[in-house]
């Protein structure tokens, strides 16, 4: 299989100078991009050989230990993919890309004497084509962490907590996929909707402060009882600035991720969650998002009417339904995610994603995870009767769009505490909800067979 571009050619010397350097520099932990589990050690743990320990670079010669006694912890991980359609798309052929996250973290009880107060600074360096952008050309794309390559700032917030912990409040640079619409169930699979949902992903300005990119806001957080958490925050909702049709996420100081636009609206957000513990534990969260901001109307082109504000309601269920006990690792768990918007001002109305995953699947493989997931993106009846009324027009032969619906299986092989290999298949039907083929306009793009691989380490 050849790749492109060349795998030597992935990694810029620029970008592989700036992750050292930048290793050796006092900050702040942040949460994991999506997709991308964690497995960062405490400073403080006991050695371990090396195919044991949680790093492939251990205590780091004990930097990890001495910078941890004043509070600071270091994360660095890097994903490589490979992509290949077998049927269907734009065309066939194969890509790669892949992703270096960089997490400082700074804890102010331990640094300073401060209770409860925490700093965070998040770098991501991005490489590799898009390969659902190049040879998709699919609504819910392939890879959670394919973007376009840039070294940009992504996170940078502090966050303090009060009342002995029932409250903290967090203030600055965020990414809402962190905390909001989350299923942990869904974080095993490659697909980007399994992250951060379709609805929010096309209704949005350039799909939201979310992977990759992030917003200047503010989020409180509450926890009136152990088992209810509530949510909420308001965020700018536009992050490259710029009209909705702007999407890019190298436009100016959008590259670098320090582009904080204040222009556009307000993007309001809550959500309640609610936690049960027996007789399996599960967690079930219902939110809504409000955004000031004028939309197009999907039904026009050229000078579209405009909306004022638009808004989505979701909820999310995470349910293990079966665990043996008695040490026995294993485990099902199933998730469920839908979300609606307004059909008048949206491309995406309805978005679902779904399904389960099983934890232990083979006999010795106690920290593999085997899944299967679905994931269903409705084109609004606005947006449809707008094709078939400008083909009707114009004469063409343009098909109309519907919903997009994919089947993903994926299986997690944990190598090593530090070392994940992830095979991946995807199969696609109705890419981009009957999307013409540019090829071929009078044709739909055919339903595609996707073959992935990841693999991650953490350092």
């Amino acid at each position: 299989m050849a790749f492109s571009p060349a795998w030597d050619s992935l990694i810029p010397p620029a970008l592989a100078t700036a992750i050292f350097v930048l290793v050796a520099t006092p900050g702040a932990q942040a949460a994991d991009p999506p997709a991308i589990a964690a497995a960062e050690a405490p400073a403080s743990e006991a050695p371990a050989g090396f195919w044991e320990r949680a790093n492939l670079l251990g205590d780091m010669a004990g930097l990890r230990t001495l910078l941890g006694d004043y509070g600071i912890s270091i994360g660095l991980q890097n994903a490589l993919e490979a992509w290949t359609n077998a049927t269907g798309g734009i065309k066939r052929g194969a890509s790669g890309d892949g992703l270096a996250t960089l997490t400082l973290g700074l804890d102010t009880r331990k640094a300073l004497g401060w209770q409860g107060g925490t700093f965070n600074l998040s770098l991501l360096g991005i490489y590799g084509p898009n390969f659902s952008q190049g040879y998709l050309g699919n609504l819910q794309t392939a890879s959670g962490i394919a973007a376009a390559p840039t070294v940009r700032l992504w996170e940078l917030w502090y966050q303090q907590a009060f009342l002995d912990g029932r409250m903290d409040v967090k203030i600055g640079q965020q990414s809402l996929d962190q905390e909001f619409m989350v299923s942990q169930a869904a974080s095993l699979f490659l697909n980007t909707v399994m992250g951060w949902p379709m609805t929010p992903t096309a209704d949005l300005y350039a799909g939201g402060p979310a992977y990759p990119l992030s917003s200047l806001g503010v989020r409180l957080r509450g926890h009136p009882t152990d088992t209810v958490t509530l949510l909420g925050g308001v965020f700018q909702d536009n992050p490259p600035g710029g009209p909705f049709t702007n999407d890019s996420q190298l436009l100016g100081a959008t590259r670098y991720g320090v582009n904080m636009n204040l222009r556009t609206g307000a993007l309001f957000i809550a959500e309640l969650q609610v936690a049960v513990n027996q007789p399996n534990a599960g967690t079930y969260k219902i939110g809504a998002w409000f955004d000031t901001a004028p939309f197009p109307d999907p039904a026009s082109s050229g000078n579209p009417r405009l909306h004022w504000h638009n808004f989505s309601i979701y909820a999310v269920a995470d349910q293990t339904v079966w665990q043996p006990g008695g040490g026995d690792p294993r485990a099902v768990s199933l998730f469920v995610r839908p979300m609606l918007a307004p059909a008048a001002q949206n491309l995406i109305d309805f978005s679902i994603n779904g399904g389960a995953t099983l934890k232990a699947p083979l006999p010795g493989r106690d920290n593999d995870t085997f899944g299967v997931g679905f994931g269903l993106a409705n084109v609004s009846s606005r947006a449809s009767a707008f094709t078939r009324d400008a083909a009707f027009f114009s004469g063409a032969t343009v098909p109309a769009r519907g919903a997009e619906t994919f089947v993903e299986v994926t299986y997690q092989l944990q190598v090593t505490p530090w070392f994940q290999v992830q095979p991946d298949f995807q199969y696609v039907w109705m890419p981009g909800g009957g999307l013409a083929n540019p090829g071929n306009p009078a044709r739909r793009i055919g339903n595609e067979a996707v073959f992935g691989l990841r693999t991650n380490v953490t350092f």
